[in-house]
């Protein structure tokens, strides 16, 4: 027989019941007994609980959070934010997969209806392209799907649910909503009307191609003006009235308040005229004194038009953190920074100060550009990050690079990133040389995917005694005469290092050899990448040795695609005694992937 609910069962979901109705129609709640109200909170779906604290008297709420909410008896008790763990829990019981990635503090009611809504837009972008869709969007239904996580079940299935239409979910939650990103499908008029309670932050824009959503998104951030710090457009096409549009209802004199601060266009184009820059553009890169970050990747972007940013940026009086071009061929962009004209910018007082990271990877930029970059370097002062990877600047690029760091040695720059610049073992070993002599040194480098072969051994070594705490040298040729060099000149302690990655170099044995030395001399080692390098099953037992024998924080030993040593059951005990939090720090190939080798051989 089954048994038949409590008493306080049949309460709580007659309550249910009547706060999904979203009126004040049981005031007489909020004078239960705390025992039983927590009881109540923690057993709504979302609706109902948004709902009862919709309608909670102002004079409870106070007392509710802090811990002695209608509390008749007279005495106190310490309690939980009963509220704010009930949101926490429906956040992770719909979207278990995210709950790790919030960082507290969090306003876990605020997360749970953004993301919410932003479920209820991806579905309704479904259901408006489709060719038969003629209706309105806010009309669109919201599926079971959705509607049962913040509903119960005897509710969605009744023919009174207030919630199936897009409409309600936007004028009831709308004001939550930060961050939203929009398909152009759903860049109408009608989609400005159900966000004007949003108070959007960041806007997402994907796929504007079409000049018939120009008014409408100009509206909607002319509408978000004074809220909207970041905007970000992906797979759109931006003509030249597009962009007008864009920056004149971004910034208008003497309205726009907080203004933006990230203005970003990846995976897109740039489709106007290099020689008729729209002037709204070059207004609002002039005028937005929050801009901070400005990203323009992988979307055609002429020299011109980068030339254009670079110099309007010089002029400007934003603070600029983050430039990023990458992923555009934008060969000759700086041929205006030489060394009989950089003088005289620098007189004129103007510069990009204030830039912290510079991204110009895959610009296909050569040794001309790169000698050019240099002396652009000098109107960045406090640059701390360069990315020049996928560029054939070639050693006459770097040597140019040379001369800045020996003309600049108080340069903060620390981050520099060289994969893929077609350099050869002499111009790595004199670049490696110049930094180990530095006054402030690189803290982390890649040189990997150039071909440099085993000679740069002893410049990689002077190198990590110096002060590199990661260092990329993957597929650069070392083979395994170039780890026995390394293994040879590793004499004394690295104190530094906390990253490497020797991967795809094709050392045998000799990779585990000088590992199992760099593991015991070095005390701050992290991660090492070690993969693709041909070892040996020997390899194994030599590494967990040197494991067993450090007193280092290694957290992870990246083993995976060496062809001997795959997860098999005879290894696991042996790397089994070496975990971190828990989890195992060898990694090993899986069994679909333990038997195939690694070819770097064209």
């Amino acid at each position: 027989m089954t048994k038949a609910p409590s008493l306080a069962f049949l309460c709580i979901q007659s309550v249910k019941i009547q706060l999904l109705q979203g009126d004040n129609s049981i005031p007489d709640v909020y004078e239960l007994p705390s025992e039983l109200l927590d009881g109540v909170v923690a057993h709504l779906p979302a609706l109902p609980l948004h709902n009862f604290q919709t309608h909670m008297p102002f004079k409870c709420w106070d007392n509710y959070e802090t811990g002695d909410y209608c509390m008749t008896s007279g005495r106190k008790r310490p309690r939980n934010d009963i509220l704010g763990s009930s949101w926490k829990l429906l956040f992770k019981l719909r979207w278990p997969e995210l709950i790790n990635s919030v960082e507290p503090p969090a306003d876990w009611q605020q997360l749970y209806w953004e993301k919410h809504l932003q479920s209820c837009v991806d579905e309704a972008a479904e259901v408006a392209m489709r060719p038969t869709f003629s209706g309105r969007i806010s009309s669109i239904h919201v599926s079971d799907k959705i509607l049962r996580y913040i509903c119960h079940e005897e509710h969605t299935d009744g023919q009174k649910c207030v919630c199936t239409e897009l409409s309600f979910h936007f004028h009831t939650f709308g004001p939550y909503l930060r961050c939203l990103r929009l398909l152009n499908v759903l860049c109408v008029t009608e989609t400005c009307e159900l966000l004007r309670r949003s108070k959007l932050q960041t806007l997402v824009l994907c796929w504007i191609r079409s000049e018939k959503h120009v008014e409408p998104l100009c509206k909607l951030l002319s509408q978000s003006r004074e809220t909207l710090t970041s905007l970000e457009f992906f797979h759109c096409k931006l003509s030249s009235s597009f962009i007008s549009g864009i920056c004149a209802s971004l910034h208008e004199k003497d309205i726009h308040k907080n203004g933006i601060q990230r203005f970003c266009i990846k995976t897109s184009s740039f489709d106007i005229d290099p020689l008729t820059v729209p002037p709204a553009f070059i207004s609002f890169l002039n005028s937005v004194r929050s801009l901070h970050s400005l990203h323009i990747c992988d979307s055609h972007l002429d020299r011109h038009i980068a030339k254009m940013i670079f110099s309007t940026l010089l002029d400007s009086s934003s603070d600029l953190f983050s430039l990023d071009l990458s992923e555009n061929n934008i060969s000759g962009w700086l041929s205006t920074f030489s060394s009989r004209s950089v003088m005289g910018f620098l007189s004129s007082g103007k510069s990009l100060r204030s830039l912290r990271q510079l991204n110009l990877r895959g610009n296909e930029l050569n040794k001309y550009d790169a000698e050019n970059l240099a002396h652009a370097l000098l109107h960045m002062p406090g640059l701390e990050s360069l990315d020049l990877s996928g560029n054939p600047i070639e050693d006459s690029g770097i040597r140019s690079l040379i001369s800045y760091f020996r003309k600049n040695p108080d340069s903060p720059l620390a981050d520099l990133n060289l994969e893929n610049c077609e350099l050869s073992c002499c111009g790595v070993i004199e670049f490696l040389d110049t930094l180990s002599a530095a006054e402030k040194p690189l803290k982390l480098l890649s040189v990997a995917d150039n071909a440099l072969g085993s000679e740069v051994a002893e410049a990689i070594i002077n190198s990590l005694t110096v002060s590199i705490e990661s260092l990329n040298i993957s597929s650069i040729g070392l083979g395994p005469v170039g780890f026995l060099e390394l293994g040879k000149r590793l004499v004394r302690g690295v104190k530094k290092l906390m990253s490497i990655n020797i991967s795809k170099n094709r050392g045998g044995l000799e990779t585990a050899r000088f590992l199992s030395k760099l593991i015991l001399l070095t005390p701050k080692l992290v991660s090492v990448d070690a993969s693709y390098n041909l070892m040996p099953p020997e390899s194994l037992l030599m590494l967990c040795d040197s494991l067993r024998s450090a007193k280092g924080d290694l957290q992870r030993l990246d083993m995976t695609g060496n062809i001997c040593i795959s997860s098999e059951a005879d290894h696991s005990s042996l790397i089994g005694k070496f975990q971190h939090n828990g989890e195992p720090i060898v990694v090993l190939s899986t069994s679909s992937t333990s038997h195939v080798p690694y070819d770097d051989e064209p």
